[in-house]
């Protein structure tokens, strides 16, 4: 835990030249990005502490490290859960759709900024002006909300709204760790102690 704020702190420090707190994030957004290799790590609940450590991890690891950076400068952090199509995956594992889980439980992160919710997919503005994430290729869901809406709720236009995807929507929880105590993870244990150390070291 300690290990875990000091490293957050230091990421905040560095960010912290920024005029607003949604610059400060974007800034920590992008420093993490850089440091941070992706990876198709699938435990949900690995500490942030443990993802610096390492220098790689998933999307959902790599976006719980932002919101120990805002945690560690003052900002409340919640996340929305949904429960999102196992089709939604298959792009990026064209070879092994059959051991993709039907349904993948994501937690999706908000900042409280200036009294208001900002989910993490508005951090940029949120503006759909070039085609929406495909779930191919380089590029993850940590770094599309740079360059495109990730819209989750039918809000954008159709090249950019993911809603098709949703089969549930599991509400709000104060921390992702009260998500998945709630619902549990995609995977079950036995699942995730066999993968997770296999894909943990796969570039995404």
């Amino acid at each position: 835990m300690a290990a875990c704020a000091e490293k957050t702190a230091q990421l905040a420090t560095q960010a912290n030249a920024c005029p607003s707190q949604r610059d400060l994030l974007k800034s920590a957004h992008r420093l993490i990005g850089e440091r941070i290799r992706p990876v198709y790590a699938v435990n949900d609940e690995q500490p942030a502490s443990v993802t610096l450590a390492r220098g790689r991890g998933s999307c959902s690891q790599r976006m719980a490290v932002l919101e120990a950076v805002a945690r560690a400068h003052g900002m409340a952090t919640r996340v929305r859960g949904r429960v999102i199509d196992g089709t939604f995956w298959y792009p990026r594992f064209p070879r092994l759709r059959a051991v993709v889980p039907a349904d993948v439980i994501l937690a999706w992160p908000e900042f409280l900024i200036e009294r208001t919710w900002v989910p993490i997919s508005e951090l940029y503005d949120g503006l759909c002006l070039t085609t929406g994430f495909t779930n191919s290729g380089a590029e993850t869901l940590f770094e599309a909300i740079t360059r495109t809406a990730v819209d989750w709720d039918g809000a954008s236009s159709p090249s950019c709204d993911l809603s098709a995807n949703v089969r549930a929507d599991l509400g709000y929880f104060n921390s992702r760790d009260e998500l998945f105590r709630t619902h549990g993870q995609t995977l079950c244990p036995p699942a995730r102690w066999l993968a997770d150390p296999v894909l943990s070291l796969h570039s995404a």
